[in-house]
């Protein structure tokens, strides 16, 4: 067992040699309807996932300034982009709501933060883990906040050179990192998932568990990741890709992540450990097709063709 590459989310470990920890990303799918969040908590605790995730942002610190009153169509009318921002953003209230859910279902959450305040906030929740958008990953201030915390930490390296993802877990540090391959267009195309990314990260970074963060369309590259090596898997979720919003297209609808986690699970189990081994379930075969050759009684003359007697 590989314990350099060992962090644990909650008392779940992650790294080589333990199961997946996969996360259904709910983010902000909900649109800002706190029935739905939890009708997607149930989608991911039926489907068999470790955790749920959210996005948190103070939308005046993340919205540009100059985009805050441009306005924009919405299921809720035509309001500026600041509005919008807080008509989709959950609360306190939502939050102890969320928390109170999962705890009652079983399944972890946490959350990605986008600004300084959004940790401060999300801090007094005790997540049992931060996650780092691929937006964020150029935000010392942001990086040297979560790092302050002393959780886990979950970084995507969607958008970013490999100065950039250097750079940032220098910030970090390696000690409670998780480090995500992404690729960050919704949905991503399959021919731009560069999944053998995966193989990279883990030559460059050895002492640090290495996940897969997807934003593509169907199931089938996630799986690959992990049969790649990837310790952490995370997908958008949706209770419909027709839904109104941004990441909807690229999220997994009930019945898709139930296949996911499934598909994941056998996988996992049919890797193995490497070492060629002789099954029970294969004596029975070895028993009646294996055609041996009785060496004792073999013509090995010189010159004369080798036959059994």
């Amino acid at each position: 067992m590989d314990l350099t590459r060992l962090r644990y989310i909650g008392d779940r470990p992650v790294g080589p040699d333990h199961p997946v920890y996969v996360t259904a990303e709910i983010g902000i799918n909900h649109n800002g309807d706190l029935g739905d969040a939890l009708a997607m908590i149930d989608v991911a605790v039926a489907a068999g996932c470790d955790a749920v995730k959210f996005q948190k942002r103070t939308p005046e610190i993340c919205v540009p300034a100059d985009q805050q009153q441009v306005e924009r169509d919405t299921p809720w009318g035509r309001m500026t982009y600041l509005a919008y921002r807080h008509r989709v953003e959950f609360g306190q209230d939502e939050y102890e709501a969320i928390d109170r859910y999962c705890r009652q279902r079983g399944i972890a959450w946490f959350a990605s933060p986008w600004d300084v305040p959004s940790v401060d906030f999300l801090e007094l929740m005790d997540p049992p883990a931060h996650k780092i958008a691929s937006a964020s990953l150029t935000d010392d201030e942001l990086l040297a906040r979560v790092r302050e915390t002393g959780r886990t930490v979950i970084l995507s390296t969607g958008m970013s050179t490999p100065d950039e993802i250097r750079h940032a877990i220098d910030v970090l540090g390696r000690e409670r990192l998780v480090l995500c391959h992404t690729t960050s267009s919704y949905p991503a195309p399959p021919e731009e998932l560069n999944l053998r990314m995966l193989h990279t990260l883990m030559h460059n970074y050895p002492d640090v568990p290495i996940g897969y963060s997807g934003h593509e369309i169907g199931l089938q590259t996630t799986v690959a990741a992990v049969a790649l090596g990837a310790t952490f898997v995370e997908r958008h979720i949706t209770l419909d890709r027709a839904n109104w919003g941004s990441d909807q297209a690229a999220s997994v609808e009930p019945s898709g992540l139930q296949r996911l986690v499934r598909d994941i699970r056998v996988v996992e189990s049919a890797l193995g450990d490497g070492v060629k081994r002789v099954y029970d379930s294969e004596l029975p075969v070895r028993a009646k097709l294996r055609r041996t050759v009785d060496t004792a009684s073999v013509d090995t003359t010189p010159g004369d063709t080798v036959a059994a007697r």
